[in-house]
């Protein structure tokens, strides 16, 4: 019997690992912004003479252009002349002899500038939804073993919160807003600080906060409570969230020591 020959080159049995996807922002198309950047370049170096005669060439360009619908629409046709027009002007007011350097435009400076931020404001976005995403699969693995409400809530869990309720189709996850609704009763986490709490007042829904602030209520009324012995007051902070909040007040207003 004949021994088949081993295959070339050797057969790979592991799993094959592949570095996760990262989104890479991109500057947003804007054709008024790449007709001005075009402008720029055919201007470098141009005197006040040579950009007049250019800045003629765009007026009757823009002339022969409104004749015809599709161009008149254009964006980059009136984004052209009006840099032509600026760029004209620049020149006629400056010193005989100057020409045109876009690197020392204060206009491009400060158009770069704003580039540079906005390109780094979606570079942020986009590592900011990569952290939500990253957080969200975290929770979801402790609700699945049973026990995010061991876990530390940390910042941006909030937004966490309407992740996991957008992945479950818009329905809301009762058992992620009972945990962060506990945590803000207890403080633990990142809720310790009162900027946090305060955060969470303006992102969290009316009932979770009802619901915390009954429960921190109820808890120091009678200490060493069991959370299970106030299930009650997430009953009330669903149904009702309205009067489980002026509950919370009153309650407080009746202890008020701390």
């Amino acid at each position: 019997m004949t021994t088949p020959l081993p295959s070339w080159p050797p057969r790979r049995t592991g799993r094959r690992t592949t570095a996760p996807y990262v989104a890479v922002p991109r500057e947003p198309a804007d054709p008024s912004r790449t007709g001005r950047r075009w402008v720029r370049r055919r201007a470098r170096g141009m005197n006040a003479d040579a950009a007049a005669a250019a800045l003629d060439v765009a007026r009757f360009d823009a002339r022969q252009n409104s004749r015809f619908e599709d161009l008149a629409l254009d964006e980059r046709g009136p984004a052209e002349l009006g840099e032509w027009e600026r760029i004209a002007r620049l020149l006629a007011d400056a010193d005989p002899g100057t020409v045109y350097d876009p690197d020392t435009d204060d206009v491009v400076r400060a158009e770069l500038a704003a580039d540079a931020a906005a390109a780094a404001a979606r570079e942020a976005a986009v590592r900011e939804a990569q952290r939500i995403a990253a957080r969200a699969d975290e929770l979801q693995a402790l609700r699945e073993l049973g026990t995010l409400d061991q876990a530390e809530p940390r910042t941006g869990d909030e937004a966490v919160r309407d992740e996991l309720t957008r992945r479950a189709g818009g329905y809301i996850q009762d058992d992620v807003d009972a945990w962060l609704a506990r945590a803000l009763a207890a403080r633990r986490g990142h809720y310790r600080e009162e900027a946090a709490r305060e955060t969470a007042a303006g992102l969290l829904p009316q009932w979770v906060l009802a619901y915390a602030a009954l429960l921190a209520e109820l808890v120091r009324l009678v200490p060493g409570a069991d959370v299970d012995q106030l299930a009650f007051a997430a009953r009330l902070a669903t149904t009702e969230p309205e009067a489980a909040g002026d509950l919370a007040v009153f309650l407080a207003r009746a202890h008020p020591e701390r």
